[in-house]
């Protein structure tokens, strides 16, 4: 087992950022008042949850920090929209989502199905992109909701969310949108007002929060009921006192990723791009399983053909690195990953897909390491894949 440590899996969660950690504390010791109690011990408690509102407002570009909901999670942030919607409109039965959602959406549609909505799931192409023509032509006047997510956990690939706004709105005006944007916070920009999101959620421990905390932005357009039903926290929207160190941590945090969006945009992509471009010269059953789609600038999926993706992450971890082979949330699943089987990835290489996702945090000389160290990690397994004639030809076309 190796004493370094080389995080390459930030898809899943990220480290906190000190700065966050710094403006979590006070309410962590001193400052543990109440948000809603009246007397002024409570201001700063108060004040700390209006200040993180304005941030997350700002972050994402709402109208008003009226339209900013705390919540617990991405999954949470979810649910809250998508049951919230429909609840408000029982009248229609149809909704629409794509067929590599993230499980905190996918599995929510799976679950109404079994209600009695009618249920259509867009699918992609082999790069990842979604097929817009199939999401135009499902959308009708029975729709009461879409779900797209801003992009892909697994892949990185980015959906063209302003498009997808204008076809359904183009097609009915009162459908609403919402958007998973849990893996763009932090890495590209999000303006609610441009993309035409009615609703959109993020999680903080994706972008250097802590785990526990994000964000429902909800336009004031649109009416949802609330999931957790109590006191009057959130204007009603969301019931429970409030978590008030998370989310000044919150609040931090997207203050920071805004600051750090150009960084995200150069360091981190071409410390991606090197990882990546590393591993496909040097591999050679290694294949880039996104193609040319556009992608956040820290993710890529590579694939490696006649291996098991398991036995390349022990390697890997006995060597430090932490990467993935898929969602954190299906990584106790043996099946092959919904997404990649949505873009019909070959059988030669869907199992054998790894996940890498930098941040702000990874260096230069994380990635010479790991360049080093894949090839000889990979041809340790090539040589107990019971795929031998297959690999040979492989080896054959590409001349090695």
């Amino acid at each position: 087992m190796s004493d370094r440590l080389i995080y390459l899996d930030n898809n899943a969660t990220t480290q906190v950022d000190e700065q966050v950690l710094e403006e979590m504390l006070p309410y962590l010791k001193g400052e543990y008042a109440n948000p809603s109690s009246m007397y002024t011990f409570a201001k700063k408690s108060s004040n700390a949850i209006k200040e993180a509102r304005v941030k997350v407002k700002e972050f994402v570009n709402a109208e008003s920090e009226r339209e900013i909901i705390f919540t617990s999670c991405g999954t949470e942030s979810a649910n809250t929209a998508i049951r919230g919607v429909l609840s408000m409109n029982k009248d229609k039965r149809h909704i629409i989502t794509t067929k590599v959602e993230h499980p905190c959406v996918l599995n929510v549609y799976k679950s109404l199905e079994k209600q009695g909505y009618n249920v259509d799931y867009i699918g992609v192409n082999s790069n990842g992109e979604l097929d817009l023509e199939e999401l135009s032509n499902k959308v009708n006047g029975d729709t009461a909701l879409v779900s797209v997510m801003y992009a892909n956990n697994e892949t990185g690939v980015i959906n063209p969310i302003d498009k997808v706004s204008e076809i359904i709105k183009s097609k009915n005006k009162n459908t609403k949108l919402y958007v998973d944007a849990v893996q763009v916070a932090g890495k590209i920009p999000i303006d609610v007002q441009a993309c035409g999101a009615d609703m959109l959620g993020i999680s903080g421990h994706k972008f250097h929060a802590p785990k526990g905390v994000g964000a429902l932005y909800v336009n004031s357009k649109t009416i949802i009921t609330p999931l957790i039903i109590g006191g009057h926290q959130e204007k009603g929207k969301r019931a429970g006192t409030e978590n008030v160190p998370y989310i000044a941590g919150l609040g931090k945090a997207c203050e920071i990723a805004q600051e750090n969006l150009h960084y995200e945009a150069t360091e981190v992509k071409r410390l991606r791009d090197k990882l990546e471009q590393g591993i496909l010269k040097n591999i050679f059953n290694a294949r880039l399983n996104t193609g040319v789609a556009n992608r956040v600038p820290n993710t890529t999926n590579i694939g490696f053909e006649y291996v098991e993706g398991e036995l390349i992450l022990l390697h890997m971890s006995d060597l430090g690195i932490c990467a993935s082979s898929g969602s954190a949330c299906t990584s106790g699943s043996l099946e092959p990953s919904h997404v990649l089987r949505a873009m019909n990835v070959p059988f030669t290489a869907i199992h054998g897909s790894i996940r890498f996702s930098l941040s702000k945090y990874t260096t230069e000389k994380d990635i010479d390491y790991v360049n080093s160290v894949m090839p000889e990690i990979i041809e340790k397994i090539v040589k107990l894949s019971p795929y031998q004639d297959e690999l040979a030809e492989l080896r054959r076309r590409k001349g090695v």
